[in-house]
């Protein structure tokens, strides 16, 4: 029996905007309102304003939620402060990754932990089973929340216009309490473009006041709405993983190159510490594949699940790929044998429906924004 998508608080309101809508995650989203290469450039040079209420939203709190997190998650959640946020994972037994993170601490015993929207449940019900034995609650409050992101260089002058908030001194990876065109707000500098930006979560109620509050703001300064298609090739120059695609349980954070995540030394067990130590160990002495980039010497856009070839052989295989609008070529991201990942390495193509297409093979990301 088919289930119909869920909504976002803005649904009427894309529709009204002409919006293509797709399906992602169970969620009818904008996929773009016009021109994905036009929203693409727009945040890359002014700004985007996107909705993101698809992701999950789960509420941990109590004297025992930093240990629970800890034992739950694969980072120290121990030295994040009020009012930061921290990026990590949680994986299974095996070391298999669940799902990457954001987790922001709002208060002294209260932590939100953002999920992708296809893994909200599986997440919520981790920390949950997780949660036994601690002195924590696990609350799904995806409900309570609708999300706005407003991303590009001129996206802190937009925002600064319509609140009064210290977004000069709010860091990278830091949220605070504030009102946004009247409306109450946990305002983050967090995103996922490549770009300084923030994620805006309100009450669903207020969203459709937020949206059109920021779209008059940002009006004379090139703001324009901004879909699913662009965020991903915006996230892929970014050299961002998306998960089901660089990151999977069939991969650890260090088969990922994102070890750095892992942090053994905190204090007690979590979930997944022994097979993430030999995980790491198998990183140094000799790393099967490694994630790098590719740019196509050609016009042809390779897909994820397409070989990467070298010498007649299959060395690698493709997990993100589109035309970048910034390169003006073709981009891929892939998995590929630790002997054909060094950057430079000649001789690379991608198996593109029979047809062997030369790519470079370059250093992540392909883009970084000038600060």
């Amino acid at each position: 029996m088919s289930t119909a998508p869920r909504l976002t608080a803005l649904d009427a309101l894309h529709r009204s905007l002409g919006a293509t809508m797709t399906d992602f995650a169970g969620w009818d989203m904008p996929l773009r309102y016009a021109s994905e290469r036009d929203e693409h450039n727009a945040v890359r040079t002014k700004a985007g304003l996107f909705d993101l209420s698809h992701m999950g939203e789960i509420t941990v709190t109590g004297p025992a939620a930093v240990d629970l997190l800890n034992f739950a998650l694969v980072g120290n959640i121990g030295t994040v402060s009020v009012g930061r946020a921290r990026y990590t994972m949680i994986c299974a037994q095996d070391g298999g990754i669940l799902d990457d993170l954001i987790v922001y601490r709002l208060a002294e015993t209260e932590y939100m932990v953002v999920a992708n929207a296809g893994n909200a449940q599986i997440v919520l019900d981790a920390l949950t089973a997780r949660a036994e034995g601690f002195d924590a609650e696990v609350r799904d409050d995806h409900d309570a929340y609708a999300l706005l992101a407003v991303q590009g260089p001129e996206s802190p002058a937009i925002l600064a216009s319509v609140t009064d908030a210290d977004l000069d001194g709010l860091k990278y990876y830091a949220g605070l309490p504030g009102t946004v065109a009247g409306v109450p707000a946990l305002i983050a500098r967090t995103g996922y473009t490549g770009e300084d930006g923030f994620e805006l979560f309100v009450a669903p109620g207020h969203a459709e006041q937020l949206w059109r509050a920021l779209t008059e703001a940002g009006a004379s300064r090139g703001l324009i709405p901004c879909g699913l298609s662009c965020r991903d090739t915006l996230r892929l120059e970014a050299g961002m993983p998306l998960y089901g695609h660089e990151l999977t349980t069939g991969l650890t954070p260090f088969d990922a190159g994102l070890g750095r995540v892992v942090k053994f030394e905190k204090e007690g067990d979590f979930v997944g510490r022994k097979a993430l130590e030999a995980a790491a160990e198998r990183a140094e002495s000799a790393p099967p594949r490694k994630l790098v980039g590719l740019v196509a010497e050609g016009r042809r856009v390779p897909r994820a699940g397409f070989p990467v070839v070298a010498g007649g052989q299959v060395v690698g295989e493709v997990t993100s790929g589109a035309p970048s609008p910034t390169l003006g070529k073709p981009i891929a991201m892939a998995y590929v044998d630790a002997a054909h990942a060094t950057p430079g390495t000649e001789g690379v193509a991608v198996d593109i429906r029979g047809s062997h297409e030369p790519y470079e093979v370059v250093a992540l990301p392909f883009y970084k924004r000038r600060k």
